[in-house]
């Protein structure tokens, strides 16, 4: 039998407190409906008091559980959940019972800004973790010795365990049940969830793209007409000629305030687009290629490759919506 302690804070995210019991219990159920032995996970929600309330702007519920922060110790794995306040300093009677339980040989897994409450435990110091990637660097600037990664789906330390959205916060339940009874029964239990048995924690989060200056920054404009044009041949010299600006100019205020090159930002732009014919269209590779600006299906290939973390035939796989009657 194995527990998995999944802990509640005030103004948790009810999503995330829900998903482990379903994921874990559907392993319960395919292991016992595949001939498969038995998963054997105990699923038990800890709450401070017993008692905590979910993110009100998302229908605030109350949640009542037979489980305290006491529960949690010996389980062999704590769940972490987000909470609304996540940038606040946890309780401290919860960063107590997460290092006790770290100490007595748990497994910590936190699901999206879960990460903070894990790291202000000092758990995830001189560790690799992730969080959602809009969040990362201020993990990063908050936690300096936990070397954050913003662009995996989920790390595995091996005694931690973090995860970026609360999709990957699945991918990482099911992950753990890869890792304790092979790959049938996650994939089974991934049928069950409908959704795909197998993403990789290297896998890139999904960035969509966002406007990195504000309305009045004098490179915004440029940076719109970026976005408007990424299809078409760009290259420095034209880019700096809408910004009026000379190539070095140009390339030293990109750095400054955004934080990357023009031509990297236009790459960005342009993978951006790519996905979104990926996800919303039949067209052949070599057409999204054309429609995206890259010069030809191998450079849209490396480029997606590089940036998302999967060829895009494999996120079309995943990402396409199908119709009802192709779905096993």
């Amino acid at each position: 039998m194995r527990t998995v302690a999944v802990l509640a804070q005030e103004g948790t995210i009810g999503f995330e407190v829900m998903t482990p019991g379903q994921v874990f219990g559907l392993a319960n159920q395919a292991a016992a409906q595949t001939a498969l032995g038995e998963a054997g996970y105990q699923i038990r929600v800890c709450c401070p008091g017993r008692t905590v309330s979910t993110v009100e702007e998302w229908g605030a519920t109350q949640l009542r559980t037979r489980h305290g922060l006491d529960d949690i110790a010996g389980a062999d794995v704590v769940v972490v959940p987000g909470r609304r306040d996540f940038l606040q300093p946890p309780d401290a009677a919860v960063l107590d019972a997460l290092r006790a339980a770290a100490v007595g040989g748990s497994r910590i897994a936190a699901i999206c800004v879960g990460a903070f409450t894990v790291a202000a435990a000092g758990l995830l110091d001189g560790a690799r973790a992730t969080t959602h990637w809009q969040w990362t660097d201020e993990l990063a600037r908050r936690h300096p010795a936990v070397e954050v990664d913003p662009s995996v789906l989920f790390v595995d330390n091996g005694n931690t365990l973090t995860s970026a959205g609360v999709g990957a916060g699945l991918d990482l339940c099911l992950h753990l049940i890869r890792s304790d009874h092979g790959a049938e029964l996650a994939a089974a239990t991934a049928r069950r969830l409908v959704m795909p048995a197998w993403r990789a924690g290297g896998q890139a989060q999904f960035i969509e793209h966002r406007d990195v200056t504000s309305a009045g920054h004098p490179l915004q404009e440029t940076i719109d007409w970026m976005a408007r044009n990424a299809a078409t041949t760009l290259d420095l010299a034209t880019i700096a000629d809408h910004a009026a600006m000379s190539v070095r100019s140009l390339s030293r205020h990109f750095r400054e305030y955004v934080g990357t090159t023009p031509l990297e930002l236009l790459t960005r732009m342009r993978v951006d687009r790519a996905r979104r014919l990926l996800e919303s269209t039949d067209l052949p590779v070599d057409r999204v290629a054309e429609q995206a600006g890259f010069g030809s299906e191998a450079s849209l290939r490396h480029h997606f490759r590089r940036t998302v973390g999967v060829p895009p035939q494999k996120y079309r796989s995943s990402y396409h919506p199908r119709p009802p009657d192709t779905l096993a």
